[in-house]
């Protein structure tokens, strides 16, 4: 078996990958990704077998996902023609959502992970069209020629950050924020929210698991960090809400599940609304400054 250990912040693309797998194999689905498993392999199933909570994991990928695929459908509804996928992983977005077949989506990541993932999808035919970019986000000349190209040829652009800001510092994050609100036609971006309770919560249970792919981006004000660099949320959608909207609520196994409703009894109101909405999904538009 393959080394469970995520040595790298890419390595947490297998682990995803293995979930959406897993979601794929369910009567009751929130989605569907054949590709998933196979993109996962054993390396994904090997770290999420090593991982605390894969009860929650599992719940969490499910709805993240299908939250981000309905921002996904509302913005190419209202004219975005371009997806730019930055940190795209091991997504398989274009070969199983219905999408415009003129859509043009783009995914940019560590020329290590795009090898990998056109060697086991060589294939396979994209829904719409589809191009890849190696880069290193990080290095800021190569992030600002490659948003420089996609805007290029884009008219209204939706930009993707799943799963990557959290990696990411203050620092990285604003100057990423900053380079896309410089371009004109990006209407949309989607970002990762987590509260900072939640933030103190996952090192506490991953100690030891996510020590070489720490959450970095930790800001005091999560809102208030991106309206200063000219991103106001359209939308933001909570993991729990949206779990019980799409009649996915999170299956505990019988002890967490009492130690949770022993918690909620003692909790306040503001607390658990707090609780509720540590993490989810924001739909940002840009700002005029």
């Amino acid at each position: 078996m393959a080394d469970a250990t995520i040595e790298n912040v890419s390595d947490t693309a297998f682990w995803v990958a293995h979930y959406r797998g897993v979601e794929t194999k369910r009567a009751d689905a929130l989605f569907r990704d054949p590709l998933a498993a196979v993109l996962a392999g054993d390396r994904g199933r090997s770290i999420a077998e090593a991982m605390p909570r894969p009860f929650v994991t599992s719940w969490v990928i499910a709805v993240r996902t299908r939250i981000i695929d309905d921002f996904i459908k509302t913005a190419v509804s209202r004219g975005v023609d371009t997806v730019l996928n930055l940190g795209a992983g091991l997504d398989t977005r274009p070969y199983r959502m219905d999408l415009p077949a003129s859509l043009s989506w783009i995914e940019a990541d560590y020329p290590h992970v795009i090898d990998y993932k056109e060697g086991l999808l060589v294939r396979e035919v994209p829904r719409f069209r589809l191009s890849r970019v190696k880069c290193d986000l990080s290095d800021s000349q190569e992030r600002q020629e490659i948003l420089k190209q996609a805007s290029a040829n884009a008219g209204k652009m939706l930009v993707l950050t799943e799963g990557v800001v959290p990696y990411l510092g203050i620092e990285e994050v604003g100057a990423l924020a900053s380079d896309l609100h410089a371009l004109p036609n990006v209407a949309y971006w989607i970002v990762d929210y987590l509260s900072p309770d939640l933030l103190k919560f996952r090192k506490r249970m991953m100690a030891g698991k996510m020590q070489n792919a720490p959450f970095k981006f930790q800001p005091d004000d999560w809102f208030g960090f991106f309206e200063a660099k000219g991103w106001v949320r359209e939308d933001i959608r909570y993991l729990g809400d949206e779990g019980d909207r799409l009649g996915r609520k999170i299956k505990l196994p019988p002890l967490a599940m009492f130690i949770t409703a022993l918690r909620e009894i003692f909790m306040s109101k503001a607390r658990r609304n707090r609780f509720r909405n540590a993490a989810g999904y924001a739909l940002l538009v840009p700002r005029k400054i």
